[in-house]
């Protein structure tokens, strides 16, 4: 019993301790430093060490602990000064606050891609590379379109055009619409011939879908 009253005691002596008016005025001085203050590029930001923290591979972790091997200057007002670009380091920040990638539609993701590796956000680098990759693969999967022409000619003529046909021309339909000619005592008849190539680029052309004069043409010819 002695034993554990002496054991209580001791206790509430370091409770005392922890408690002590220099102790509580350190730990107010501490409290009181926790946001930091940035300058990055000319604008500021405002957030606390422990965000800072989050990555303690980081640059911003090195910054908000102080190390003597890291030599960074702070402006008139006390804020660290970084030489980045501030549009940037926006999403950058907004990650270590909450963990989420946002980024605005017009933010490019090489552009923040560059800040994390700057600051040596591994997880951020990670999850970037990722996303752009993705965006990249969607971009390489995009359906290949067709440029459609509908060419008349006549019957004797159809051998030769549907053989001489180059530079990444096919046959797609062929339209008889009768014999409209005659050269002596034959009909010649006439065919429409409708024909595509695959338009790889897209300043070729912006009719990248069939015309509707060859809707209605392959329509009929499939009717027949």
């Amino acid at each position: 019993m002695a034993e554990n009253s002496s054991e209580t005691s001791s206790s509430a002596h370091r409770r005392c301790l922890a408690h002590s008016p220099a102790e509580r005025s350190t730990s107010a001085g501490m409290g009181s430093s926790k946001w930091i203050r940035l300058n990055v590029g000319g604008t500021y930001f405002l957030t606390t060490r422990q965000t800072l923290c989050r990555d303690p591979k980081s640059f911003l972790y090195r910054l908000s602990q102080a190390d003597p091997e890291l030599d960074s200057d702070k402006d008139e007002t006390g804020a660290y000064l970084i030489d980045r670009d501030p549009t940037y380091f926006g999403p950058v920040l907004n990650y270590l606050r909450h963990g989420k990638l946002v980024l605005n539609r017009d933010l490019a993701e090489e552009g923040v891609l560059e800040e994390a590796e700057f600051y040596n956000i591994t997880s951020l680098i990670k999850l970037l590379k990722d996303k752009i990759r993705e965006r990249d693969c969607k971009t390489s999967q995009v359906p290949v379109k067709h440029v459609y022409r509908v060419l008349q000619c006549q019957e004797e003529e159809l051998t030769q055009m549907v053989s001489t046909m180059s530079d990444g021309w096919k046959f797609e339909q062929l339209v008889s619409i009768g014999s409209s000619y005659n050269y002596g005592n034959e009909d010649q008849s006439e065919f429409l011939c409708v024909v595509s190539k695959e338009l790889h680029n897209q300043s070729y052309g912006t009719n990248s879908e069939p015309s509707e004069k060859a809707k209605i043409l392959q329509e009929r010819g499939s009717r027949m």
